[in-house]
């Protein structure tokens, strides 16, 4: 709303007290709570009315002009709320604080809560197997800071990305719901792809004010108990989301107790193209099926589910820690507890999100019900994780001890099946408080007394149908049928005739009315007071219900990943300090699921002494799901999982690159090539002698001796500069002369067997190199028409037949036509020459000094 729409007074006091609370949130939507809606009115309704496809109508005038409105009931509120959520869209609930009954003109109202994409925490907005992350990001000459939180877990991270493209694969492997950045930020394109972003003034990243901000929330002097001192570009970040929380939520955030600094060197670093290319969470289609995490995926609580997907995006290189959990794995399936297990922790749930919103204190009845049921089943679970000796289990289960006291208090506060809201009442169980009960009793009829009464007034009449009711537009009464109602005594007052029935009331019984109602009042109101304690005396468990949850779901995920080796024939993988990959019959976890025929297996031999695999073979015939594979079963055993082979020694890495198939980036000019150069430009800068490097068909986008001579040297110079591990496939086959000329490279390819003009792949791996492409059969498999097909045999023998001498370096090729086409000294010799004054042995020695300049 403008100043100018402000100040005018020929507002209604209703809309001036909107307008004036619309003020202070004029980028977010304002949900006005009027009766039993909320509504929205100038550009907010039009804006909803779009986004919802709600109606939009008219209220009053403003300037002559009708007052666009919409409005979604309040029941209802939710289901809305989380659609505008999903948009990226910003919601500020405006309630009525205000009775009614005693306000002289508007109701009293100020806003409660605002709800944003990145700090909600209420169930009904969020996908449960999910992280929902607010994320804050800051750029400096020397590099970019990056926080961010989970609302739901407490969990507050930051770090410091050096490079774009190190801030590039963090956002994806983020994938913030909510984005803040400063108005200074250079690299707006990074931040497209995510709905939600926030423009926030620079001063708000200030490194004294975050500091600050920091050590108020954590009740420290100085961070440097948390380790992020040498942090600052995130602590910047880490202030900006800090207050932006604290404006959002307006309450304390108990949970949200430390900060922590991402260790890079603790991880298997991948960049954004690798996390796409790979399909760890999200398949290529922008989809969740068909990927790593939708075949590992059978945990029993959603917060296991989170757990999982943050371990496959962000795989370790501590080897002590991966053969914890590889043995904690092993001792599940030795003692075969992961059924039992699955069982309980599913009946556990979801704690992790209930204590952030206990610690919000914008839980509800049943999410206390529910923590009080999974505080019951912390015995059993106990009892389950007792035997096994193995020191991990022992460890996590002395992280989710039972917690008595806790349990009682819920037990006996909270009835068995609560209602929804507290605002009815009905929550609290009987026997909590004296003076509650006795107030119920009341506001519940006493019915007791009415019992009694109804039998005296039975006695006194000889009315043998007279009862006494209630209902709750006319209260309390005294029913009988209408013949009956003649000789009714003088004290009786009519209250209602009805067909059949009259309705009286007696003094007594209208004084026992106004008791009840008055105790009705009352009942709400202190037990909502008491409500609103339950939030005060679970505060100090905040912390250990917290290192339960986690403990919980790590117990989730080991036992998902037994159930998963058992079901799926994965077995443990022996994790080495050695550098090397060694797969004896490795297999895809995500192709083997989902094809229709047999998987067949295949070998991965890589060493110090063989780095590099020069694969060739048909298209089709299973060249990226080998590398795919080969990447997928070291990830999976950097996160402590078993893996689908026979056996396998894995030596650690330190980074997965994935260089496989490419698109157009049209929206930032850039064509697949460029694209391709692109990612292939950052691995050939960042690959260390301990990354595995997989590279597919280098060179296609480009003329065929350009591109066989990019693959060339890029072959080369991950062989001789880099050192990294490599699958490098292909379809030059001149590139098979490279394992030739280098000894830690080898060729293995993919056969395929043709019969007349049909093609059958063989998907196995042999050593050597492939005989041919196969090319023109898979297009006619593909249905290009016959006569293309018969046209390109022709045109493929007429080039065999006359075909150029075999490139055995092309790069040295292009080097050569470069040269006569230079500056080069030798060049400008040779053009100054002329050959017919040199004798036979004068153009011998000048032929010999020419070669040693060059």
């Amino acid at each position: 709303m403008t100043n100018d729409l402000l100040a005018q007074s020929a507002h209604t006091p209703m809309m001036r007290q909107y307008l004036k609370i619309k003020a202070e949130f004029p980028h977010t939507l304002l949900f006005y709570r009027m009766g039993d809606f909320y509504e929205l009115f100038f550009d907010d309704a039009k804006k909803a009315s779009d986004l919802l496809d709600i109606s939009l109508t008219a209220r009053g005038k403003s300037g002559g002009n009708a007052i666009p409105m919409a409005g979604v009931p309040y029941h209802a509120v939710e289901n809305y709320l989380a659609r505008l959520v999903q948009m990226g869209e910003s919601v500020a609930l405006c309630e009525q604080i205000g009775d009614p009954a005693t306000s002289k003109g508007p109701v009293e109202r100020k806003v409660v809560r605002v709800i944003t994409p990145g700090t909600v925490s209420d169930e009904a907005l969020l996908n449960d197997r999910q992280d929902n992350l607010l994320v804050s990001v800051y750029q400096h000459k020397e590099g970019f800071g990056i926080a961010y939180l989970d609302m739901s877990s407490g969990r507050f991270i930051i770090c410091q990305p050096n490079t774009v493209e190190q801030l590039q694969a963090e956002l994806q492997r983020l994938s913030p719901a909510e984005l803040l950045y400063p108005e200074s930020f250079e690299h707006i394109d990074l931040l497209a792809p995510y709905k939600g972003t926030r423009r926030r003034p620079d001063w708000e990243f200030d490194l004294a004010t975050s500091i600050k901000l920091l050590n108020t929330q954590f009740g420290t002097k100085e961070l440097t108990g948390f380790g992020v001192d040498d942090l600052p570009l995130g602590l910047c970040a880490a202030g900006c989301l800090i207050q932006y929380v604290k404006d959002t939520q307006r309450s304390a955030l108990p949970h949200i107790r430390n900060i922590k600094a991402q260790a890079y060197a603790e991880g298997v670093i991948l960049d954004a193209a690798t996390r796409r290319n790979l399909e760890i969470t999200q398949n290529l289609a922008g989809g969740y099926e068909n990927t790593l995490a939708s075949v590992l995926d059978k945990t029993a609580a959603p917060m296991g589910s989170r757990l999982l997907k943050r371990w496959l995006h962000f795989p370790l290189r501590n080897i002590e820690e991966l053969s914890n959990r590889q043995n904690a794995i092993s001792a599940i399936i030795d003692e075969d507890l992961h059924q039992d297990l699955h069982d309980l922790i599913k009946t556990i749930g979801d704690i992790e999100r209930i204590i952030a919103r206990i610690a919000l204190r914008s839980a509800r009845p049943r999410d206390f019900a529910r923590l009080r049921n999974a505080l019951t089943q912390l015995p059993e679970l106990q009892n389950l994780l007792g035997l096994t000796t193995q020191p991990y289990i022992a460890e996590l289960a002395n992280q989710s001890l039972p917690m008595p006291e806790l349990q009682l208090l819920l037990s006996t506060a909270i009835v068995d099946n609560p209602p929804v809201l507290i605002r009815d009442g009905g929550v609290l169980a009987p026997g909590y408080n004296a003076e509650l009960d006795e107030l119920r009793d009341l506001s519940q009829g006493a019915s007791n007394f009415l019992a009694e009464l109804e039998q005296r007034e039975r006695d006194k009449t000889g009315i043998s149908s007279l009862k006494v009711g209630y209902n709750k537009v006319h209260g309390f009464f005294i029913e009988m049928s209408r013949s009956a109602a003649v000789d009714v005594p003088a004290e009786y007052i009519r209250r209602q005739t009805l067909k059949n029935n009259e309705r009286f009331i007696t003094e007594e019984l209208k004084s026992h009315e106004e008791k009840v109602l008055s105790a009705q009042s009352k009942y709400l109101a202190l037990e909502k007071r008491l409500y609103e304690q339950l939030f005060d005396l679970l505060a100090p468990s905040i912390e250990a219900l917290q290192v339960c949850s986690d403990a919980i779901a790590t117990i989730d995920v080991l036992n998902c990943l037994a159930e998963r080796a058992l079901t799926l024939n994965y077995q443990k993988p022996k994790l080495t300090k050695t550098p090397g990959i060694h797969i004896s019959a490795g297999r895809h976890p995500v192709v083997e699921q989902v094809t229709d025929s047999a998987f067949i297996a295949n070998p991965v031999e890589l060493s110090d002494k063989r780095k590099m695999l020069i694969i060739t073979g048909p298209n089709m015939g299973g060249k990226s799901t080998y590398m795919r594979q080969t990447a997928l079963i070291t990830l999976l055993a950097h996160i402590g999982s078993f893996v689908p082979v026979e056996s396998a020694e894995i030596g650690i890495v330190d980074r997965i690159f994935t260089r496989i198939g490419a698109s157009d980036d049209l929206a930032s000019g850039r064509s697949t090539f460029m694209v391709e150069m692109t990612e292939t430009a950052n691995i050939l800068h960042n690959a260390t002698a301990n990354s595995l490097v997989l590279l597919d068909e280098i060179g296609r986008g480009t003329s065929t001796y350009d591109g066989l001579s990019l693959a060339w040297a890029c072959a080369e110079y991950l062989a001789t500069k880099t050192n990294a591990f490599t699958l490098f496939a292909t379809h030059y086959f001149e590139m098979t002369a490279l394992a030739e000329q280098m000894p830690t490279l080898a060729n293995v390819h993919l056969d395929a067997i043709e019969h007349d003009d049909t093609i059958v792949f063989m998907h196995a791996v042999q050593e050597g190199a492939a005989s041919k492409s196969f090319g023109l059969q898979v297009a006619q498999l593909a249905g290009v028409p016959k006569s293309v097909i018969n046209r390109a045999k022709h045109r493929l023998s007429e080039l065999e037949n006359n075909q150029s001498p075999t490139i055995v370096n092309p790069v040295a090729a292009v080097e050569q036509i470069d040269l006569f086409h230079s500056d080069h000294p030798v060049v400008e010799q040779l053009k100054s020459i002329d050959e017919n004054d040199l004798s036979a042995k004068q153009a011998l020695d000048l032929l010999f000094k020419l070669k040693q300049q060059l």
